[in-house]
C-alpha cells in the first residue's frame, strides 16, 4: 500500500500494463489496446467475407448482413416537422422557406479563385481485393526489367499475356477487417457482415447467434495477431479487461467472456462496465454518465465507483444517424452534388459523410455553411470530386434532443429469448443490505467502499432494459431523477460526463447544459446543470478508464482464470460468478481521488 501512494501512475502503467489488454467493444467500433500504449486502436467493428457458391447472384454487392432501409412516409412528416422546429429557434431557414431559394443556390459558381474549401478531406480509396502467391511480386518485377532490353514491339505483344498471367497470380483474399471492408467495390464479391448492431448482437433469422460470434472471433483473433503482435501461443500469460456496453444483455456478455478466455485463450479477464469506466478515466466516482456512440446512446448514474441500473436508459440513435441526416438535409437544400450516394448500401459513402460530419458539423445559431469537396464512389472507379456549399450544418447534431430527425434504418427485431435466458448482470443489488468489508474500510476510513463484490450475492428475477423514444436532454432528466434523492440529483446534475466521439462536436456541451436546465421539472429545487470537462480524450475515455481499472486492481478478486472459466463459468471456492465482476473495490477508487 506505502507503494502504491508512492508510485508514479506513469511507472504503474509501464509495469503492468505491458502484459494487459483493453477491450472496448461497440455497435460501429472496437477500441482495443495494451494499458501501456497512451491510446487504442479504433477499427471498424466489421468484417467482409468472400461469396461463394450456386446461392451467389451474377450481382455481387457488399451488403449490410440483415440491412432493410424502408421509411415510412409518417416517418419523413415527422422527420420535416423536428426539422422546422429546430430551425425556428437556430434561426435558420425552414424547409418550406428554402424552396424560392432554391434555383438561385444551384446557380452559385464554387469554382471560381476566391472559393476556399474549408477543409479538404482526402479521397478513400477502394480496397485491394487480392492477395498475392508468395514471390510473384518478384517473378513480375524481374520480368519488368527484362522488357527494358527487349524491342518495344516485342513488349506490347506480350502485354495481353503478362497481364492475364499477373491476374490468374492473384486470388481473392477470404476475409477483409476493420475499414478495408467498408473500402471494397460493390462491384467486388463480398458481403459485409457487423455482428454488433444497436447496443446488441446482430442476432436475426438470416444472421444466427454461430455467425455472429464467428465473426466477432475472426474480427478480434485479426486485431490481436496483426495489430498488437500477440500469438495465440503468448496469451495466456495476458490478461484481458472487457469493458462492456450498458446495453449489452446477460448472455451477450457471457458470450464475450468465452471468448476472450476459451477461443482467444487469455489467461485471466474481467468485465466493467462502459460507465463507470468512464468516470475512472476522469478521475471522477461520482457522474451522470452520457456515452453518444456511433449507433447507440446511453444514459446511466454512478456513484462512489458503483452504477445505479435503475437509472440506465437507452437511446437507439447516434454518430451514425447525424451523418445520415446530413445528407438527406443537404438533399433537401438541393446542395449535395447530382451523385449517387447511399449511406446504407454502400459503406464508404457513409466513411465519407462521417468525416464531412465530424469537420463541419456544430451547433451554433445562424446559418452554418462551408465550401467542400463532396467525393463520388462508383464501383471501381477513382474517386471524384465535387466542390459544393453545405449549408444548415448546425442542424443534423440538434437531432439528438429532436430524434424525429434521425430516421434510423430499420432491422428485425432480434429473437429476445435468446438474450434472457440467464440473470441480469444490472438488476438493482446497489440497494440491498451487504456486511462490511473490514479488510477495505479499516485501510481507508472514510471512504464508501461501494458493495461486496461476492458474498451473499442474491438472486433476482430478469427485468427487460429501458429503451426510450426520447431526446438527449430528457434522458439526462430522467435519469437523474429516477435517483429518488434532492442533494444527489442536485450533484448529479453539476456533474454531467459526456463520452463517445459525438461529444467531441463543437457547441454540444453548451447545447446539453441549457437544455437539460429547461427540461428539469419546474417544480424542482435545482437551478444549475453543468457539464465536466473530460480529462481524456471522449472518443476514448472508457478505454483509459478500463486502463486505470485494470493496473489498479491489483488483488485482482474480480478476475476470471481460464480454466476455471472453461470448467463452468465459477470461480472454485468462492462461488463467483461473471456477473459479479461489475462491482469493484474501495482500492482504485481510493488511489485516484488520493
Amino acid at each position: 500500500m506505502d507503494y502504491l501512494k508512492n508510485v508514479v501512475p506513469s511507472q504503474l502503467i509501464a509495469e503492468r500494463g505491458s502484459k494487459l489488454v483493453v477491450i472496448n467493444p461497440g455497435s460501429a467500433n472496437i477500441k482495443i489496446g495494451l494499458a501501456n500504449q497512451d491510446v487504442p486502436l479504433i477499427i471498424p467493428h466489421c468484417i467482409a467475407r468472400r461469396t461463394t457458391g450456386a446461392n451467389t447472384p451474377p450481382r455481387k454487392n457488399v451488403i449490410d448482413q440483415t440491412l432493410n432501409s424502408q421509411v415510412t412516409t409518417a416517418q419523413h412528416v415527422e422527420r420535416e416537422r423536428a426539422y422546422d422546429t429546430i430551425a425556428s429557434f437556430l434561426k435558420v431557414p425552414c424547409l418550406g422557406e428554402e424552396v424560392a431559394n432554391a434555383y438561385s443556390r444551384k446557380m452559385t459558381r464554387l469554382d471560381g479563385p476566391n472559393v476556399q474549401i474549408t477543409k479538404k478531406e482526402p479521397a478513400l480509396s477502394w480496397t485491394d481485393v487480392f492477395e498475392k502467391k508468395p514471390g510473384s511480386s518478384s517473378t513480375l518485377e524481374a520480368s519488368m526489367k527484362l522488357d527494358e532490353t527487349r524491342p518495344s514491339s516485342d513488349v506490347t505483344k506480350d502485354a495481353d499475356t503478362k497481364g492475364a498471367a499477373s491476374v490468374s497470380e492473384c486470388k481473392h483474399r477470404e476475409s477483409i477487417f476493420g475499414e478495408e471492408s467498408l473500402r471494397i467495390s460493390p462491384s467486388e464479391p463480398y458481403c459485409l457482415r457487423r455482428p454488433i448492431r444497436r447496443g446488441h448482437f446482430n442476432v436475426s433469422p438470416d444472421y444466427s447467434s454461430e455467425q455472429v460470434l464467428e465473426d466477432l472471433h475472426a474480427i478480434w483473433e485479426w486485431i490481436l495477431t496483426e495489430k498488437l503482435r500477440i500469438s495465440r501461443s503468448e496469451r495466456i500469460m495476458y490478461s484481458a479487461m472487457l469493458i462492456v456496453p450498458e446495453t449489452f444483455d446477460t448472455r451477450e456478455i457471457k458470450e464475450l467472456m468465452s471468448l476472450v478466455l476459451r477461443d482467444l485463450c487469455f489467461g485471466v479477464a474481467v468485465v466493467h462496465q462502459e460507465a463507470l469506466a468512464t468516470v475512472f478515466g476522469n478521475g471522477l466516482s461520482t457522474a451522470c454518465v452520457v456515452n453518444i456512440g456511433a449507433q447507440v446512446t446511453s444514459v446511466i448514474c454512478v456513484e462512489d465507483g458503483v452504477t445505479l441500473p435503475a437509472t440506465g436508459i437507452t437511446l437507439s440513435f447516434g454518430g451514425e444517424d447525424i451523418s445520415r441526416c446530413l445528407l438527406w438535409t443537404q438533399r433537401h437544400h438541393q446542395t449535395w452534388p447530382p451523385i449517387r450516394t447511399d449511406a446504407l448500401a454502400k459503406p464508404i459513402d457513409l466513411l465519407m459523410l462521417n468525416r464531412l460530419k465530424e469537420s463541419n458539423c456544430q451547433i451554433k445559431d445562424g446559418e452554418t455553411d462551408a465550401v467542400v469537396a463532396v467525393h463520388s464512389y462508383e464501383d471501381s472507379m477513382p474517386a471524384g470530386a465535387h466542390k459544393t456549399k453545405l449549408t444548415a450544418l448546425n442542424v443534423p447534431p440538434m437531432g439528438l434532443f429532436y430524434p424525429r430527425l434521425l430516421v434510423p434504418e430499420v432491422y428485425p427485431p432480434p429473437p429476445r429469448k435468446w438474450f434472457n435466458d440467464y440473470e441480469d448482470m444490472l438488476e438493482d443489488s446497489f440497494q440491498m443490505e451487504f456486511p462490511r468489508r473490514t479488510d477495505v474500510t479499516d485501510l481507508y476510513p472514510g471512504f464508501n467502499p461501494g458493495i461486496p463484490m461476492w458474498e451473499n450475492y442474491p438472486a433476482f428475477t430478469n427485468k427487460p432494459k429501458k429503451e426510450e423514444k426520447i431526446g438527449l436532454a430528457e434522458a439526462i432528466t430522467k435519469s437523474i431523477m429516477l435517483t429518488g434523492r434532492i442533494e444527489f440529483q442536485r450533484k448529479l446534475f453539476a456533474s454531467i460526463q459526456l463520452g463517445g466521439g459525438v461529444a467531441l462536436t463543437n457547441g454540444l456541451v453548451a447545447a446539453v447544459e441549457d437544455r437539460v436546465l429547461h427540461a428539469i421539472p419546474s417544480n424542482e429545487a435545482i437551478d444549475m446543470v453543468e457539464v465536466l470537462p473530460s480529462r481524456n480524450n471522449p472518443l476514448y475515455v472508457s478505454w483509459k478508464g478500463g486502463v486505470i481499472l485494470g493496473i489498479l486492481d491489483f488483488n485482482r478478486e474480480a478476475w476470471i482464470h481460464r480454466e476455471d472459466w472453461i470448467r463452468g463459468g465459477l470461480y472454485i471456492g468462492t462461488n463467483r460468478k461473471y456477473k459479479d465482476s461489475y462491482y469493484i473495490q474501495a482500492q482504485p477508487l481510493c488511489y485516484i481521488n488520493s
